[in-house]
C-alpha cells in the first residue's frame, strides 16, 4: 500500500448524516481503511419525520438491505409524490409525482404532444398520464417495474420513514465495519504547516487522529466552520423561510402514499404519514410570522392527536462555501440547508458521499479533486435551489405580506432562462446531470400556474386521430395497472408492518 494512502476516516456526528456516511464509505472501501465515528448520545436529531426521493432505494442496493425490513424496521410508508396544495392560489392543488409521464413518440418527448391536446374542450390533465398519480389519487400501491409488456415504465417510489429509527437502522447495519466512540468533540487540533485538521479531542481527553475527516456535526459545523471557517453562503434573498416548528402526532387513515406540502400565510406545512404516528412540521418566514404563532397555527392544523409538544428550529438556507476543505469533507446540514420542501435532504447525504468516492484522495487531499469535488456540489445546490425558489416565485397569491413579498424575488439567471424557455414554446431544458428531470419541472411549472404560449411545432406533425388514439391508449394502460394494485395501507400491513410499540423502544 502506498504510503500516501488514507487508511484512518473519523466521522464527527452521527444522526442520518453520520451513520449513512459510515455504511456507504465501510461498504465501499472495505477493510483497506479504517472507519470511526464520534457521536454523543445527549445530542439528539433534527428529525421528527423524514420524506425521501426514489434515489434512496440505490442505497438498498448498494448496501443490500431488504426494502421490507427497512420500512418495518423504521415504521416507513411508501412515497409516491408530493400533494401541494394552496401554492398557486388558495384552493389549487396539484401533484408532482415520481416516474415518468407518458410515452416519447417520435423525436419528441411526451409533453409536447400533450401540450397539443389540451387545447381541446374537456381534455384530461397532465397526471392523467402518470401512473404514480393515478395510484396516489386511489392510495394504492404495488412494486411495479413495468406497465405488462407495454414500454410503459411502473411506479417510482420512495419512503416516508422516523429519522431517529433510520439513523439506528444504518447504525447497526454499519456497526461490524465501523469503530463507534461516544463522546463530545472539545476540541479540533489543525496541523501547523498546512492547516490540515489531525486530531479531534474529547471531554474525556481522549484524542483521535485522522487522516481524512467527515463532519457530519450538524448546523454547527463543528469541524468545517468552527475549526477551518469556512463560510457560509445565506440564500434567504431567494429561500426567505428561516425557522420550522415540529411536532408528531397520531397516525390518521386514510395511510397516504405520498407527502401533503399545504401553503400557509407565511409559509407551508408538511405532513409525512408514517405507521406508528405522523410527522409534522411548520416552515416559515420569521420575519411575517412570531415564533408562538407558527406553533399555534401547525397545533391548530394538525390531523390526530398531539403526541408531543412543537419543537422550534432556526436555519439558514444556503450551503458552505466549500464543502470540501483541507482534509475535511462536510455532509449533512453540515455542508447546507435546503428547506425540506422536495424532500432532498437524505439525497445530498448520498450524492456527497458518492462524489467523495469517486474523487476519492490521497493524504495530500490534492487541489484538483477538492476543487471538482466542491463544483460539482455547488452545480446540485443550485440547481435544487432554483427548483425549490420556483414554488414560492411563481404563484398568483397577494393575500398575506409573506406571498407579496414572494412575487418579488429576483430569480436567478439559471432559473429565469429555464422559465423562458417554458413559457415560450413549453421546451424543458436539463442542465447536465442535475437532479430534477424534465417531469418534475414540468409539474410543478403547470401546477404554479405557469403556461406556455406554444407547444414544440413537430407534435403538429401527428394527425389528430392517431394523435387521440395513442394519448387514450396510453390513460387505458395505466387505468389497468392502478386497479389490479393492492391499497397502500393492505400492502404495508401484509408485506412490512412494524411489530408495534416495541419496535420503536
Amino acid at each position: 500500500m502506498n504510503a500516501s494512502t488514507i487508511r484512518q476516516i473519523v466521522i464527527v456526528g452521527g444522526g442520518t448524516a453520520g451513520w449513512m456516511t459510515a455504511a456507504l464509505l465501510s461498504r465501499a472501501l472495505g477493510e483497506q481503511v479504517h472507519i470511526r465515528l464520534v457521536e454523543s448520545d445527549e445530542i439528539g436529531t433534527v428529525g421528527v419525520g423524514e420524506s425521501t426521493i426514489p434515489s434512496i432505494r440505490l442505497i438498498n442496493t448498494f448496501l443490500g438491505l431488504d426494502e421490507d425490513d427497512l420500512l418495518r424496521s423504521v415504521q416507513g410508508t411508501i412515497k409516491l409524490g408530493i400533494q401541494f396544495n394552496d401554492w398557486h392560489r388558495l384552493g389549487a392543488s396539484y401533484l408532482h409525482a415520481f416516474g415518468d409521464i407518458g410515452l416519447p413518440l417520435g423525436l419528441l418527448p411526451f409533453h409536447p404532444y400533450w401540450l397539443r391536446s389540451r387545447q381541446a374542450p374537456g381534455a384530461p390533465d397532465l397526471w392523467a398520464y402518470s401512473l404514480n398519480a393515478r395510484a396516489i389519487d386511489a392510495h394504492r400501491f404495488a412494486r411495479l417495474e413495468r406497465v405488462g409488456d407495454t414500454p410503459l415504465t411502473g411506479l417510482r417510489w420512495a419512503y416516508h420513514l422516523d429519522a431517529g429509527l433510520y439513523a439506528r437502522y444504518l447504525r447497526r447495519h454499519a456497526a461490524q465495519r465501523v469503530e463507534r466512540t461516544e463522546g463530545k468533540v472539545v476540541k479540533v487540533n489543525l496541523r501547523a504547516s498546512d492547516g490540515f485538521i489531525e486530531s479531534v479531542q474529547l471531554t474525556s481527553g481522549e484524542i483521535i487522529s485522522g487522516e481524512l475527516f467527515v463532519d457530519c456535526s450538524g448546523f454547527r459545523g463543528l469541524l468545517i466552520e468552527d475549526a477551518l471557517k469556512t463560510g457560509y453562503e445565506d440564500w434567504r434573498q431567494w429561500l426567505p423561510c428561516d425557522r420550522a416548528v415540529v411536532a408528531p402526532s397520531s397516525r390518521v387513515e386514510p395511510l397516504r402514499p405520498f407527502t401533503q406540502a399545504n401553503a400557509r400565510p407565511a409559509g407551508w406545512q408538511w405532513r409525512i404519514p408514517l405507521q406508528h404516528r405522523s410527522g409534522n412540521g411548520h416552515v416559515y418566514c420569521s420575519r411575517f410570522m412570531g415564533d408562538d404563532e407558527a406553533a399555534a397555527l401547525l397545533v391548530r392544523d394538525i390531523e390526530g392527536e398531539l403526541l408531543e409538544q412543537p419543537r422550534l428550529l432556526r436555519f439558514t438556507s444556503g450551503m458552505r462555501r466549500q464543502s470540501w476543505n483541507r482534509n475535511c469533507v462536510a455532509l449533512g446540514l453540515a455542508a447546507g440547508f435546503m428547506e425540506p420542501l422536495e424532500s432532498t435532504s437524505i439525497h445530498l447525504i448520498q450524492s456527497g458521499v458518492q462524489r467523495l468516492l469517486n474523487l476519492f484522495p490521497d493524504r495530500h487531499c490534492d487541489a484538483a479533486l477538492v476543487a471538482e469535488y466542491n463544483r460539482q456540489t455547488r452545480f446540485e445546490y443550485e440547481r435544487i435551489r432554483d427548483f425549490l425558489i420556483l414554488h414560492y416565485r411563481a404563484t398568483e397569491r397577494r393575500d398575506t405580506p409573506f406571498w407579496q413579498h414572494c412575487a418579488q424575488i429576483d430569480l436567478p439567471e439559471s432559473l429565469e432562462r429555464k422559465l423562458a424557455l417554458f413559457r415560450s414554446g413549453g421546451r424543458i431544458v436539463r442542465d447536465a446531470d442535475e437532479l430534477f428531470a424534465e417531469p418534475a419541472w414540468l409539474q410543478v411549472m403547470l401546477g404554479q400556474g405557469i403556461a406556455p404560449a406554444s407547444h414544440h411545432p413537430l407534435a403538429d406533425a401527428l394527425p389528430q386521430a392517431q394523435l387521440d388514439e395513442f394519448l387514450s391508449h396510453i390513460r387505458t394502460l395505466l387505468g389497468r395497472a392502478v386497479e389490479g394494485m393492492p391499497g397502500h395501507a393492505d400492502f404495508i400491513a401484509r408485506h412490512c408492518a412494524a411489530g408495534g410499540p416495541a419496535a420503536v423502544a
